[in-house]
């Protein structure tokens, strides 16, 4: 028998309360939701060990998978990210105090930059990244391989049609 977590006595307390209710969806969504609080708190953990905000990771991570020679223009970290333009500069700004990132000159564009990841950059991302597979890792070690896998795909089953709706048109 499986033992009882926080989402099981929320579950009911509301039953008792409201028995009418149908609350079948809190099994899944109330366990992810203080799952992704956990992920919160791990990947906010990680960052900060390398100095970085969750924020700025995001910055360097696209930077650094976008491949050699680890580059993006403001425009396009902004459309990966999903953030205002104005949100972009601040990250941008930070990470250059850190020396992290650099704005060069677009060479396809004279009034335009692209941010360059730096070689500080590039450690610290992967140091962060590295760091944060490892807290992940710790996260699921009570769920074998298999069902990581099952679990992953069933996510994918939610989330995909979801992702599908709120893309934006071309229009």
């Amino acid at each position: 028998m499986a033992s009882h977590d926080d989402v099981d006595r929320l579950i009911a307390a509301w039953q008792f309360e409201r028995p009418e209710l149908n609350v079948e969806p809190f099994h899944i969504l109330s366990r992810v939701t203080r799952l992704a609080r956990h992920l919160d708190i791990a990947r906010r953990e990680a960052f900060a060990a390398h100095d970085l905000e969750t924020g700025e990771f995001d910055v360097l991570a696209s930077l650094r998978r976008s491949g050699t020679p680890y580059n993006l223009s403001p425009s396009q970290l902004v459309n990966l990210l999903l953030v205002t333009s104005g949100t972009m500069t601040n990250r941008i700004d930070r990470l250059e105090a850190k020396g992290m990132v650099e704005r060069l000159p677009d060479p396809n564009d004279g009034r335009g930059v692209i941010v360059r990841l730096t070689n500080a950059g590039k450690v610290a991302v992967d140091q962060a990244v590295t760091d944060l597979l490892d807290r992940e890792r710790v996260l699921l070690d009570s769920v074998s391989a298999e069902n990581q896998k099952v679990i992953a795909d069933l996510l994918r089953q939610i989330v995909l049609p979801l992702d599908d709706a709120n893309m934006p048109s071309d229009e």
